[in-house]
Parts: structure tokens; sequence; C-alpha cells
């Protein structure tokens, strides 16, 4: 820290309750008071120096009374700066520091101490010192920054503010060996302590973020206007600036992962004018971080960038700072998890747990880019006649690199498919989330980004088992987005069990699991021509061989499901007979959704050949043995 002492007598300042004199060594004939404290001087050594006292006493009317008094309200700095001003006049050794040295310059502006008063006047020593010692020294600079804060009209004025951010900036952007880091480097280098007990400043300014900590102390305004700066040289990568605002962040939204229903108890018990006050300032920040982060992909994590998300539906931030934040998720939507984009829900018109609109708006951001599965393009002739000249090594290359991206968008698709049915499964235990938005949801992942259909029939499974108010088409619509012919033995055995699915799905799930048995077979030709009308209903051909499906599940063993906890077979079976007989009843029109008879349907499951036959005995036989054991 850079300190200067100016003046050569000894400090006589003699201190009451009411009045200072700053020299007792002459008589006094002016009282000059700032704000409410009065100080008893000598004109001389002050109206020689200070060109605004000279004003104020010969426009005084009281110019010839004993004690002469001026008022000064308006002093910038307070009683200290004046005291600071005061003693140079008088010849008094003041310290100058970081801390005071904008007071300081601020003061004898005011009180115009320039040199055309007199010479090697207050305001030039005041200026050769923050110039030569203050802005060279990076902590330095930075407390002098945060002083402004104090003054901040005067430090505009007087170029105090943009000098020190200038500083700031020019010193990040140098290399590190090249700044001044003074004693107090940064907190990080207080706890870096060599073997003799010194601070191993060497060490710690060839970190890459050096930088960031110490910038975490400033006010948001200033933080503001010195990212900018440093973001303008251009010289600092994407990810250390990203680095950089996730500190301050978390330095002043220290509750940023909070649920909004714990923020909402913490504001009742408070004060309201200063919860609103508090919530006012901390939207300004987040808004300001926002617009911050760097347009680059990755330079912030996903988690990072959720996490503000949720703040600013917290703190209810700005529509644009909202939609800011969902396109850049979007943008790296692979990344995150399902707690992520658990949003908390703080609006009125929204019942639900969970802002699942937001999400809903990210996904669009995320399908909106555009990226297909990875599939060779074709070529036509042509296209192979105007690239005849380039070499066959380039063209290879930029067919690989093409490909590549592809994959990478295609993979990027699978890993978001399954987060969203991983979502749906969790948003699904909320007894107000409206059936419509969670087909939306479902649907908005296309077709080819679901390889098994496992995680979002689980999804099914928990939305039934939350909303039993559903009614028959209802049900029907809901289980229309799952695909029977993607599910695993293990979740077909499930389905097919399931009292709270549609007979639709269970006889669905029933033929397509026998269909992939004959195919395992290589006796799919041999099906009866019931059956074969069944599938070729329902878009398989039951002429050619199609590929055998894989019989292993790809879910996670915490969501697993169990075949034990179901009533018994004779129950089943009763429960079955009942689907059959309720879903034997018309709809309106006479005819099913898929154009095929009830009474034709019915007849067929009953005419159900002996294979499957063995297979729906062997599926409850699981649960016989089960229930014998017990």
């Amino acid at each position: 820290m850079k300190f200067m002492k100016l003046g050569s007598r000894p400090d006589t300042f003699y201190t009451t309750e009411a009045i200072r004199s700053i020299s007792s060594e002459v008589s006094s004939d002016l009282i000059i008071q700032v704000k409410e404290s009065r100080y008893l001087l000598h004109k001389f050594p002050l109206l020689s120096k200070c060109l605004r006292l000279q004003r104020l006493c010969s426009e005084s009317p009281d110019s010839s009374s004993q004690h002469q008094v001026v008022q000064l309200p308006d002093f910038p700095g307070g009683m200290e700066a004046f005291e600071l001003c005061a003693k140079f006049c008088y010849g008094i050794t003041i310290t100058l520091s970081p801390y005071n040295i904008v007071a300081a310059r601020c003061a004898a502006e005011y009180l115009q101490m320039t040199e055309e008063v007199e010479k090697g006047n207050l305001i030039q020593k005041l200026e050769v010192f923050f110039n030569s010692c203050i802005l060279r020294g990076w902590k330095d600079s930075i407390v002098s920054l945060q002083t402004t804060k104090a003054l901040p009209l005067w430090s505009e004025d007087l170029g105090i503010t943009s000098r020190c951010i200038e500083a700031v900036a020019s010193k990040v952007l140098s290399h590190p060996s090249k700044v001044s880091l003074s004693h107090s480097h940064s907190r990080s280098v207080r706890d870096d302590v060599s073997c003799n007990g010194t601070e191993s400043l060497r060490h710690k300014s060839a970190s890459k973020g050096w930088w960031a900590e110490d910038l975490a102390e400033l006010s948001i305004d200033l933080y503001w206007r010195t990212m900018i700066a440093i973001k303008s040289g251009g010289k600092i990568p994407s990810n250390l600036i990203g680095d950089a605002l996730k500190i301050y962040a978390s330095r002043w939204l220290p509750n940023i992962t909070k649920s909004g229903h714990l923020k909402k108890q913490a504001a009742s018990d408070s004060d309201m004018d200063s919860v609103c006050e508090i919530t006012t300032k901390h939207r300004l920040l987040l808004e300001s971080i926002v617009s911050l982060l760097p347009a680059e992909k990755g330079a912030v994590s996903c988690s990072f960038l959720l996490k503000l998300l949720k703040a600013s539906n917290i703190l209810n931030a700005s529509s644009s700072s909202k939609m800011e934040l969902a396109r850049r998720v979007g943008l790296q939507l692979e990344e995150a998890t399902v707690n992520d984009l658990l949003i908390p829900s703080l609006s009125y018109t929204n019942d639900t747990v969970y802002d699942v609109d937001l999400v809903m708006t990210i996904m669009e951001q995320f399908m909106s880019q555009g990226q297909s599965p990875p599939l060779s393009p074709v070529r036509s002739r042509m296209t192979f006649e105007r690239r005849r000249s380039r070499s066959a090594e380039n063209i290879n290359l930029e067919l690989q690199e093409s490909r590549r991206s592809s994959s990478a968008s295609h993979s990027s698709k699978l890993k978001v498919a399954k987060l969203v049915d991983r979502y749906l499964q969790e948003v699904a235990r909320d007894v107000n989330f409206h059936l419509s938005k969670f087909i939306a949801l479902a649907e908005i992942i296309p077709d080819f980004a679901r390889h098994d259909h496992d995680d979002l029939y689980r999804a099914i499974d928990i939305y039934l088992k939350a909303h039993l108010e559903l009614n028959k088409s209802e049900r029907k619509r809901l289980c229309r987005i799952l695909d029977c012919k993607k599910l695993s033995m293990e979740a077909c055995m499930h389905a097919a069990q399931n009292e709270l699915l549609p007979l639709r799905v269970v006889v669905q799930v029933l033929f397509f699991e026998q269909a992939r048995a004959a195919s395992a077979g290589s006796k799919v030709t041999d099906l009866p021509n019931n059956i074969k009308a069944l599938l070729t209903a329902h878009g398989i051909d039951p002429s050619k061989h199609a590929a055998p499906l894989s019989t292993t599940t790809s879910i996670h063993a915490e969501d697993n499901w169990s075949v034990s906890g179901f009533k018994s077979p004779k129950s089943r079976s009763s429960t079955l007979r009942m689907k059959l007989a309720e879903d034997d009843e018309l709809d309106q029109n006479g005819l099913p959704h898929d154009g095929i008879g009830r009474n034709s349907r019915f007849k067929t499951i009953c005419a159900i050949p002996t294979q499957p036959k063995r297979m729906l005995s062997k599926l409850w036989s699981t649960n016989r043995t089960a229930t014998e054991k017990n």
C-alpha cells in the first residue's frame, strides 16, 4: 500500500465537542462549518491556498466581525477530507493512501487549491501521487476505485473513476509478472505463504485468473464497467471471463441455489421495504451479470447458466434476461442434469411446483439449432464435377469433419431425450401438471432421439398414478406418445400388468412382444392370420423378418420395475377381463381410433395362439410363484 506524507510541522490539532482549532499559535478569526462540525481557524493560511474560501469570505456580509462564519454544507468527503486540506494549508504533515486519496482530491477541487492560487498547491501534489503511485499498484487501484462509490459525481467529473478502471483493466490484460501486486494482493495470495513466512506473490501471479477474486469486491456498476474494459481488450479467454463472473455471482448472490419457497418465507418475516430494496438490487446485479456473459459457447457451464435462470425466476428479472439465459442454456443443454432443470415456479397464474413453461422454452431453443441425425450427405455428379480440382485428401477431410459435427449434434439430442424423459418423471408427480404440457414436452423430442421408450413409459406410469382422475380418452391420448416397439422386455412385463393403462396399449405390448419372440425364432411368417392383421394395422409387416430387438434394459437400477408388487394372478385375470369388457364399448362413432372394431378385436384377443398364451402364463407365473412363497 502506498503512503505519502505532506508538510513538515508537527500535528497541532486540538479537538473539542463543537469547535476544532487547527492552529493554536495564531489568533482565530474564522469559523468554518462543515455539516454539523465547526472549526475555529485563522484566515491567512487557508485563504492563501483556497480560492473558494477567498471568494466566500469576500462575499460574506459579516466580514468585519470578529469571527466570520463560512458554511460548507455540501463539502465532499466530510470532516476528514476538510481536516486533511486544512492541515496541508497550515504545513502540518498529512498521510495519503488509497483509502483517502479520492476524498482528498475531491475536497481540494472543491476548495480550488490550484497552481494559479499558489505554486505547489495541494491539487498538483495529489495528482502526482495518484498517477505515479496509486495507479501503478494493483490493489491500490482497486481500493481507490472502491472509494469513488462515496463520491460518484465528483469522481466522474475529475476522471478518477475512469482512470482507475483503465489502470485495473490494463493490469489484467498485461502479463502477471509485470503487475505490481502490492502486499495485500488478494485473499488467495494471503493464504499462500512460503517457507520463510513471506507471501509467494510471484507464484500466485502466474495464475491465469489471479484477478477475479479481487475484482469481486467491487460494486456491480464499477465491476460492470471494469469487465467491459477487460473484454474490449480482446486478450482474456472467454472461459476466464466466465470463471470471473461465476466468482462474482457467488460473492453477491450467495443464495442463488435456494428454492423460491424458502426465499418467500424469508421475505415474509422481514421488513417489506427492506426486502423490496434488496430484491431490486439483486435483480439489477443479476441482469448485469447476464449482459456480461461471453458470447462463445461453453464459456460458462450449463449448470451455472441454469442457476442464474433459477435466480432470475426468483428475483423476477426482465423477460429479455430470461430469454437470453434460456437461449444460452439451449446451446449446451446436453450438459444439464435433471436437478438443474427443476426451476421453482413463482408465477401467480401457475399452480405447478416447477416452471415447465421455462423448460419448454429451453427445449425450443435447443431444437431451433437445426441439427440433424448423422447421415452421410448424398452428393450428385455435378457436385463432384465442381470439386474435381480439389485433392481427394481435402474432400475426405471435409466429409469426416461434416460427419463428426453431425454425429455430435445427434449425440446431444440423444442425451437431451434422456434428460427430458427423466425430467418428466420428476414433474409428473405434480397433481397440477396439465396433461397437454406433459404431452407437448414429450413430443418435442424427435423420434430418432429415443432409442428406447423405457424412461418415457416410467414417466407416463408416474403421471397416471398421480392423476387418477383422468378419464378413458385422456389416458388414451397420453399413451399415444408411447411406442410399444421400443420398450424393453422388463418394461413390457410391467406394462402388460399395469391396470392404469388403456387396453389398447396392453394389447399392443402383448402382440409386439409376441412378434419379437417369434422374430427371434425366425417364425414370424407362421403367425396366425388374426395376429398378422393386428400387426399390419400397427405398421408392422409380418412377412418380413424384423431385426431382433435387444431384450436388455437401458434404465438405471433405481428405475427398475418390480413385478412382485402386483396383485395375484387371479385378480389380474379378472382385471384384464374387466378392461376387455370396458374397451369393448363402442365410441361415439362405433369405431376406435385405429379403425378396428371392438368386437373383432375382442374376438382376436380371445383367439391368441398357444405361443402368446405361454408368454402370458410365464409372465404371470412369476407373480404366482412369489405369492405362493408368501
